[in-house]
């Protein structure tokens, strides 16, 4: 009953009780409302019909996503609009394993926006022909930067970078978030100083797609950023296995609340089934390799006996 009243003072259903947010003009209500996360415009929407018009204002959802991902400016064209590019591609996608669709993406369009505290620092959008023999039978990987790199103005911290990696089909305008936007790894090679921040998100049927950010942070040089797909047994992942993981996690549900954390504890059991599987196979190469020694020393020692003998 309290909810109700609640709700009814909200939306303007109990007029004797004093001003109600509804007296307030529809411009100061919309600049209200840009001022709102996604989730909260969202949730804004939903308590009445009064808002729920307010709260599907296009200017209001570009102004959400062009903050988060400045590189969607060139791509929004081939979505829904705005909304539905933030409904897909902000919340992380759920690890489970669904059907596959009959039809794979023939392009995908990937929209990626490299920040380092807080500033963004790279923006790009890349197109990748899907439908070739070459991507289809190659291992997934979609590259963002390769060759050219490019400099910070300040060192860089990987730590401190955020990734933002979207892909897109842009013939049902359907998206996927492709990164954890954190990095839940980051590996350093003492000898060249390079440092590879690693932002894994895991799929259905143990596929996992890795964005990585290759820099050297003692000089703030930004190598590469690329995307590849990998299973739980470590190896890579071919490009059609990959394009139809995706597709499949495009079409599946969205994680909700707690999502980010949800998504690191998914990634962390990924990891330690990929560790435990290449555990199991060193121990089981060793082994294999220990046998073959004993059976060698073996023949060796009959040879020797047979000689003896003779």
């Amino acid at each position: 009953m309290a909810s109700t009243r609640a709700e009814e003072t909200a939306c303007g259903g109990d007029r004797g009780i004093g001003t109600v947010i509804q007296d307030l003009p529809s411009d100061v209500l919309g600049i209200v409302l840009r001022r709102l996360d996604g989730a909260s415009l969202a949730a804004t929407g939903c308590a009445c019909s009064e808002l729920h018009e307010l709260a599907r204002d296009p200017e209001a959802w570009q102004a959400l996503c062009l903050d988060m991902w400045p590189s969607v400016r060139d791509v929004v064209c081939r979505t829904a609009g705005y909304q539905a590019l933030y409904a897909d591609a902000c919340p992380f996608p759920a690890a489970t394993s669904p059907a596959v669709p009959s039809s794979l993406p023939t392009r995908l369009v990937s929209a990626v926006d490299l920040h380092h505290n807080g500033v963004c620092i790279m923006s790009r959008v890349v197109e990748t022909d899907a439908s070739s023999a070459w991507f289809l039978g190659s291992p997934f990987r979609v590259d963002a930067l390769v060759q050219e790199g490019f400099s910070s103005p300040s060192p860089i911290v990987p730590d401190e970078l955020t990734l933002s990696w979207i892909l897109i089909d842009p013939a049902t305008g359907a998206a996927l978030n492709a990164s954890s936007r954190r990095p839940v790894s980051v590996d350093r090679s003492w000898l060249s100083g390079d440092a590879v921040a690693r932002f894994t998100v895991v799929l259905g049927d143990g596929v996992a797609l890795d964005a990585a950010v290759t820099c050297d942070d003692r000089h703030g040089h930004v190598r590469e950023v690329s995307l590849c797909a990998g299973d739980v047994e470590g190896g890579g992942v071919s490009g059609r296995d990959g394009l139809a993981a995706v597709a499949a996690a495009m079409a599946s549900p969205r994680q909700s609340r707690g999502a980010e954390e949800a998504a690191r504890r998914v990634y962390q059991e990924f990891a330690k089934g990929k560790r435990e599987r290449k555990e199991w196979k060193a121990r089981r190469e060793g082994i294999v390799d220990l046998c073959c020694s004993g059976v060698g020393a073996a023949a060796f020692l009959s040879f020797l006996v047979m000689l003896t003998v003779r």
